[in-house]
């Protein structure tokens, strides 16, 4: 017979996991290999919960197998963007990018830059898909600069998070509105409350940021001369050169799968690279599975080529996502446990109970999608099984329920990529080669997003401010 879960016995694997992360981070650097020692280790203490309290091993696997199959959408988009970077490199649209963007872009605001264009893209509904393509250029503009790579990738999540929590087109921004049974419409105005503040010290950090370690006296010198005679030899750059990111944004705004969209964006990228730049056929297919190389270039056109050149090309790839998704099974091992314990729902529910005002309710709903999402990582699950928990709690205090929306945003988007063990966060590192740890504290538009929701919610019994109430609606 099976027993029943203790609290502290819930909480346990969680403390583990972050025990080990402090206690490795000290001594260690934070780097997946090490964290995937970590997550086993959490998953292990789950497991032997589990098994005590009267479960089996089948069960865990199964549990565990759920997971992995519930985010499979997300994981085919993890291995079609390794071969979009890749692709790309072949193709030269990525160096195109990062062309252009040295001559255009001012060097002593980078950071801003990286992340006004970042948010501008993700409009289109994409935080993934801005992050892969205009955000890998980002970073290659930011390398040839000698801008801070922390700051850079942090200021494109921040960007790329800002457009996916207020487009309507984007999925998660649709769901948390579904997993609260609110208006979209409404939910993505209330959103304003907590993303426009957000947005607003975004943009005053990445400025000062971008004046005074950004660059500062940073001019386009030799070395970034030298990246763009180099990229202007090995690739032919015109309109076709380009023609794999349209494929992308029609896709976008179309509305079609993205792991499709980006298969079909490399397709097309292999293609321009063989005739434009006349690279091999055998060079297509490993820039999509082993990433692209410098050795595919003809060393009758560069023989010897920059380290910045080399960085900037070598890179990409399905085989680039090995370890993160190796990763990503360790985590959701980790879920497995918790999840045939009970010891899930046991946080989930004890949060509820506690909820006594509005400030209690929202700060319940936001520590409850948080402590999902870090273990799911599915926003989708996340929203709709929270926000079908919190509803009645909501009504009953009368507040309408883009305020439960609003926390969901604001606990299970915006928080994923700042959890090094999250699929988001893995995404992010694995993408912009910056470890998490390394750019969540320049992620200011995602760790300020919370902030702002419960300083909101605990000032307002005395302001009246920022909670929409039913007889508003």
């Amino acid at each position: 017979m099976n027993k029943s879960i203790g609290l502290f016995e819930a909480i346990l694997p969680l403390a583990t996991m972050v025990v080990c992360l402090v206690g490795c981070s000290l001594f260690f650097p934070m780097g997946s290999e090490l964290l995937v020692v970590v997550m086993l280790i959490s998953a292990a203490v789950a497991g032997v919960i589990a098994i005590r309290l009267g479960h089996d091993w089948e069960a865990i696997q199964r549990s565990t197998g759920q997971k992995i199959a519930s985010v499979l959408p997300a994981l085919l988009i993890l291995l079609s963007i390794g071969m979009l970077i890749g692709t790309w490199m072949f193709s030269g649209t990525i160096p195109m990018l990062v062309y252009y963007g040295i001559r255009l872009v001012n060097p002593d605001y980078m950071i801003l830059t990286a992340f006004l264009v970042t948010a501008a893209m993700s409009l289109t509904g994409s935080s993934w898909a801005s992050a892969g393509t205009i955000g890998v250029a980002l970073m290659g503009v930011a390398t040839a600069m000698g801008s801070p790579l922390a700051a850079t990738a942090g200021a494109v999540v921040s960007g790329a998070y800002f457009g996916d929590k207020l487009s309507p087109l984007s999925d998660s921004t649709n769901i948390c509105a579904i997993g609260a049974k609110a208006d979209l419409y409404d939910h993505i105005r209330n959103m304003i409350y907590t993303a426009g503040p957000s947005f607003v010290v975004a943009f005053v950090v990445y400025l000062f940021a971008s004046i005074y370690i950004g660059g500062g006296e940073l001019m386009v010198g030799a070395d970034s001369s030298r990246l763009l005679q180099e990229i202007d030899q090995i690739y032919v750059l015109n309109g076709l050169t380009f023609l794999p990111a349209v494929v992308v944004l029609y896709g976008t705004f179309r509305r079609k799968p993205a792991a499709l969209t980006m298969v079909a964006s490399s397709l097309v990228a292999m293609i321009v690279g063989v005739a434009l730049h006349d690279f091999s056929v055998n060079s297509a297919l490993l820039s999509a599975i082993s990433g692209f190389s410098f050795t595919m270039v003809n060393p009758e056109i560069l023989a010897d080529p920059s380290s910045a050149l080399t960085s900037l090309l070598n890179r990409g790839g399905i085989n680039s996502m090995a370890t993160t998704l190796i990763l990503i099974i360790a985590a959701f091992l980790l879920a497995g446990g918790m999840d045939v314990s009970g010891g899930l729902d046991k946080l989930l529910q004890t949060m509820l109970q506690r909820a006594r005002t509005a400030f209690g309710l929202v700060l319940a709903t936001m520590l409850s999608g948080a402590t999902m999402i870090s273990l799911t990582s599915h926003g989708g699950v996340t929203a709709l099984i929270v926000g079908g928990l919190f509803q009645d709690a909501y009504k009953d205090q009368g507040l309408a329920p883009e305020n439960l929306s609003r926390s969901l945003e604001d606990s299970v988007t915006i928080l994923e990529p700042l959890m090094p063990w999250a699929v988001s966060a893995l995404f992010m590192a694995t993408t912009l080669g910056v470890p998490t740890v390394e750019y969540a504290p320049w992620a200011v538009f995602c760790m300020t997003g919370p902030i702002f929701s419960i300083l909101i919610a605990a000032t307002y019994s005395k302001t009246g401010f920022g909670l929409r109430r039913l007889d508003e609606t």
